[in-house]
């Protein structure tokens, strides 16, 4: 680590300590020099963050990722919405700003996401169509992920192949233009990890979905496990689940014991199905947490641990990503927004690209994880 860097977070310590209130606690990590990617190399593990085009413009934004982080994922440049907007319309350039950036670093990069497989965010356009056939929609499919998932190989190590396709309420696949053509969602998914293997030989392939230990997700775990243990039956080439790590309804404060062991339990169902894990968009949001600063810190910070540590105990665990460095930049700043107009703190860093105690409860959990291989 540079000493500019190692200042840096010095700097940031002193920064937490200025804005807590008189008589707050003690941070309750200290700060760690050691980069985050050096923690986790040591553990047999990859650490990064998703990234979004534009912040390859950013001096501030690049110095944290290149101080901390050993592998990148788009955060929304390889998605549909984005790579092929209007039939006519075929727009890689910011997928291939961040490819670039990442070679030129010494990164590793995963893929997010060949297929969204969600209405919602597919363009208007590809939810109208009609097929004449299973074939036809197969016709389309193919090309669009043999342009897509090939034009990087092999340097993208990692694609979600198919992300969010279980209704979180009800736990059912859900239906698109292509379901409806192809017999069902299930051939549909089965489809795409085919396809995906064919045109990238040699890339794990994830399915990545935000079921979660909140409240309410008993049917959408269920429905993940029934969806990647059908794939796994019907012999789709899926190697890795990818579990987003989104805390986004129930707070940082009410991860309860009961709530860990249902998680648990989850996790080792997954785990007997030989997949490997990637944590792929961890952030912690804070919408009902009181305003102070030191509290709600501590509050994500000792949630942060208390996650990290039960999932990097599963060797299955290989990579931590973090949805996004910098408080200011995150998309919780706009996701159910805090009534008081204050800003949310999700992210390892703050608005003025200083380090919190969420960056350091991440540098001791990777501390104390087991090593894999």
């Amino acid at each position: 680590m540079s000493r500019r860097t190692a200042l840096g977070l010095l700097a940031g310590a002193g920064a937490m300590a200025a804005c807590a209130s008189p008589g707050a606690p003690a941070p309750v990590f200290p700060v760690d020099p050691e980069p985050l990617k050096d923690l986790a190399k040591a553990k047999g593990l990859l650490f990064g963050t998703a990234m979004a085009a534009y912040q390859v413009d950013d001096p501030e934004y690049v110095r944290l990722v290149q101080a901390d982080c050993g592998v990148i994922v788009a955060e929304n440049e390889h998605k549909w919405y984005t790579i092929h907007p209007q039939p006519d319309v075929w727009n890689f350039e910011p997928a291939d700003k961040l490819v670039g950036f990442a070679q030129a670093n010494g990164l590793k990069m995963r893929g997010h996401t060949v297929i969204w497989h969600h209405p919602r965010w597919f363009p208007d356009w590809v939810n109208n169509l009609t097929f004449s056939s299973a074939a036809e929609a197969e016709a389309m499919l193919s090309d669009y992920i043999t342009r897509v998932a090939s034009r990087a190989h092999p340097f993208i190590h990692e694609w979600d192949v198919i992300n969010e396709a279980v209704d979180d309420k009800t736990g059912e696949l859900r239906e698109t233009s292509f379901s409806r053509a192809m017999g069902g969602p299930l051939n549909v998914i089965e489809f795409c990890f085919r396809k995906t293997a064919e045109v990238s030989p040699g890339t794990r392939l994830a399915y990545n979905d935000y079921m979660s230990w909140e409240s309410g997700n008993e049917n959408h775990r269920a429905g993940v496990l029934k969806l990647m243990e059908a794939l796994l039956k019907r012999g789709a080439p899926l190697t890795v689940f990818g579990m987003q790590s989104h805390s986004n309804f129930d707070m940082p404060d009410e991860f309860t014991p009961a709530k860990q062991k249902a998680w648990r339990q989850f996790c080792d169902e997954a785990a007997g199905m030989g997949l490997d894990f990637s944590l792929t968009e961890f952030d912690v949001n804070d919408t009902r947490l009181g305003p102070d600063v030191a509290r709600r810190d501590e509050l994500i910070a000792s949630f942060t641990k208390d996650y990290l540590d039960i999932m990097l105990s599963y060797p299955q665990t290989k990579e931590l990503l973090m949805w996004g460095l910098v408080d200011k930049y995150s998309w919780l700043q706009s996701f159910l927004p805090r009534t008081d107009g204050v800003e949310k703190r999700p992210t390892l860093f703050d608005s003025n690209y200083q380090p919190k105690q969420m960056r350091e409860a991440v540098a001791a959990a990777l501390r104390a994880a087991p090593v894999r291989s």
